[in-house]
């Protein structure tokens, strides 16, 4: 069974850059698209981003798009998000999750905070 653990999170400045880490244990990350949330205070969760485990395309919410950066290390079974330009609306928990295709089963990070503030 795959476990997900973030790290990384913690205080950006306005414009500039944070990087999560997704680590994977139990199970190969490469075979399970992999997605970041985030859920802001009173705010719904937030899909963020994703990358496919079929052929490694990448997709992004138009709100993060151009400064986020989705990535993964199979190597050491790693996923990324790389955040640059920081918003402080970009100010929430951040989640990993990886999606077994032929289950339907979810399984998700305990989360990492990420907060933008100057």
């Amino acid at each position: 069974q795959l476990q997900l653990v973030e790290s990384g999170g913690g205080l950006g400045q306005p414009g500039g850059s944070l990087r999560l880490s997704c680590v994977g244990s139990g199970a190969t990350l490469e075979d399970y698209p992999i997605s970041w949330f985030r859920k802001a205070p009173g705010k719904e969760r937030e899909w963020v981003s994703c990358i496919s485990s079929a052929d490694g395309s990448t997709y992004y919410a138009e709100s993060v798009k151009g400064r986020f950066t989705i990535s993964t290390d199979n190597t050491k079974n790693t996923a990324s998000l790389q955040m640059d330009n920081l918003k402080p609306e970009d100010t929430a928990v951040y989640y990993c999750n990886g999606q077994d295709l032929k289950t339907e089963n979810e399984y998700w990070g305990q989360g990492t905070q990420v907060t933008v503030s100057s």
